[in-house]
C-alpha cells in the first residue's frame, strides 16, 4: 500500500517539533508500506527555512519507507495572520503540483490545521481515484476564531464553508481527541474515528538519567518545572513568567521552557524586565533528544489559554510527559484532564492562574515521593491506553480498509 500524506507542519525526529506523524509513519513502513510526505521546508515553530533539504527519502528494499518531499512554502509565517494565510495557500498549490507527480497511490491522507491543505488532499484524492482519510488534530477555523487571530468575516465564513465540505466529502474522518466528536459530527462528519494522540513509550525505555543536561544547564540541587513545545498565542506561557515571578524568592525552583515560536521574544523581554533569574528559555530540541531533557526535569507543564474550546483537546507533549515518568502539571482543563486524573499522574491547576500554578510548582518540589508515584502511574498508564504502537496498528487497520474499498 502506498499512502500519500499532505502535511505543511511534519517533523522528523531530527527535527523540532510533533512528531506523531513520522512516528506512525515509521510504523506502517515497518509493516511493508510505503507513506511519501509532502510537507513544508518551513519550521511552524520558528517560521524560518530549513537548511535546504527539500527532498528526503528513507527506503527499504521492495519499495516500502518514507519518502519526504518538502514544497514550496511562503516563509513569512510568523510575522501576521495574513502572512500565515499566505504561507497556508502557497503550500497548499505546491503541495498540489507535486502531488500530481506521485504515482501508484492507494490512500491520500489530509490532516488540518491548516485547513487549506485538506483541499489539496482531497483533490489529489479524486484525480487518483483513490480513498481520502481526513485527520483532524484541532478544531481550526474555530480555535483562530476563539483566540482572536481570525476576524475578517469572509475568511471565517469560507473557512467553515471549507472545513463543513471536507469533513461531508472524506471517505473517513479520524479525529485524535474524543473531544472533537461532537464539533465535526455538527459539521457533517459521519462516523468519525478516534485514533487518539500518544506516546512512543519504547522512545523513553533507554532515556539518559539527564544527570549531564542538569550540570550543564546549572540545575544541581534544584527542582526543575519544564514546559516543552510551541511558543506561541494559545500556549499561555506568560502564565509561566507570573508563576516564576511569584517564586523568585525560592532559588531551589526553575522555570525551564525549551521551544520557539513567535511569542519567545515577547517572553524573555517580559522575563528580563521583570529581573527574573529562575526562568530559562533553551532553543528548540529534536525529538530524539527530548527523552534525556524529560528525564533531567522533576515536573513538566502544560498550559494553553483559558478558552472553553480548548477543554476538547488531547496535547501531545501530556502523553509525551507521562511516558518519561514526570508528573503533569496541567493548566489545561476538559478531556485531558479527565486523563490526568484518571491516571493520578498529576496535578490539575486552573487555566490562566499563575498563583495557582506557583502553588501546585511548590507543592510539588516540597514532596518529591509523590513526584515519583506521579510519574510512575503516569507511565503505567499511557502504557496501557496510549501506546503509539498500538495506536499505529489501529490507523493501519483504517488503512487498508480504506484502500481496499
Amino acid at each position: 500500500m502506498h499512502i500519500l500524506l499532505i502535511h505543511q507542519a511534519f517533523r522528523a525526529l531530527d527535527e523540532a517539533g510533533g512528531t506523531r506523524h513520522h512516528e506512525l509513519s515509521l510504523y506502517l513502513a515497518k509493516h511493508g508500506h510505503h507513506v511519501t510526505i509532502i510537507t513544508s521546508p518551513v519550521s511552524y515553530l520558528t517560521g524560518a527555512a530549513s537548511d535546504g533539504r527539500m527532498t528526503w527519502v528513507q527506503e527499504k528494499p521492495g519499495g516500502t519507507g518514507i519518502t519526504i518531499l518538502r514544497a514550496y512554502t511562503y516563509s513569512a509565517i510568523h510575522r501576521s495572520f495574513f502572512h500565515r494565510v499566505l504561507s497556508f495557500i502557497s503550500f497548499m498549490f505546491s503541495s498540489f503540483v507535486i502531488g500530481l507527480r506521485v504515482k501508484n497511490v492507494d490512500l491520500v491522507w489530509g490532516t488540518t490545521p491548516p485547513i487549506f491543505q485538506g483541499l489539496t488532499a482531497w483533490v489529489l484524492a479524486r484525480l487518483k481515484g483513490v480513498g481520502f482519510l481526513f485527520e483532524v488534530r484541532d478544531l481550526w477555523p474555530a480555535f483562530a476564531v476563539a483566540v482572536g487571530v481570525l476576524t475578517n468575516p469572509w475568511l471565517i465564513k469560507v473557512s467553515e464553508w471549507l472545513e463543513r465540505f471536507l469533513y461531508q466529502n472524506a471517505d473517513q474522518v479520524v479525529v485524535n481527541s474524543p473531544g472533537f466528536i461532537a464539533h465535526v459530527t455538527a459539521c457533517g462528519a459521519e462516523h468519525p474515528v478516534i485514533i487518539p494522540n500518544g506516546a512512543d513509550t519504547s522512545m523513553f525505555l533507554q532515556q539518559e538519567d539527564g544527570r549531564e543536561i542538569r550540570q550543564a544547564n546549572g540545575w544541581d540541587g534544584k527542582f526543575v518545572a519544564l514546559y516543552a513545545g510551541a511558543h506561541g498565542m494559545s500556549n499561555d506561557l506568560f502564565t509561566l513568567v507570573a508563576a516564576a515571578n511569584l517564586l523568585r524568592n525560592q532559588p531551589e525552583i526553575v522555570i525551564v521552557l525549551v521551544g520557539d515560536g513567535k511569542e519567545k521574544p515577547l517572553l524573555k523581554k517580559q522575563a528580563e524586565k521583570m529581573g527574573l533569574e529562575n526562568i530559562q528559555f533553551l532553543p528548540p530540541r529534536a525529538k530524539q533528544e527530548m527523552p534525556a531533557y524529560l528525564a533531567a526535569a522533576d515536573a513538566c507543564i502544560a498550559v494553553l489559554k483559558p478558552i472553553k474550546l480548548y477543554n476538547t483537546v488531547y496535547p501531545n507533549k501530556v502523553f509525551d510527559y507521562m511516558a518519561a515518568g514526570k508528573p503533569v502539571l496541567l493548566a489545561i482543563d476538559g478531556v485531558i484532564r479527565e486523563v490526568v486524573e484518571e491516571a493520578q499522574a498529576g496535578i490539575f491547576v486552573t487555566p490562566g492562574n499563575p498563583h495557582a500554578l506557583a502553588e501546585a510548582v511548590q507543592q510539588l518540589a516540597e514532596d518529591p515521593q509523590a513526584c515519583q508515584v506521579m510519574g510512575t502511574r503516569g507511565r503505567s498508564y499511557v502504557e496501557s491506553n496510549f501506546n503509539r504502537e498500538d495506536l499505529a496498528a489501529q490507523l493501519l487497520e483504517l488503512c487498508e480498509e480504506l484502500a481496499s474499498e
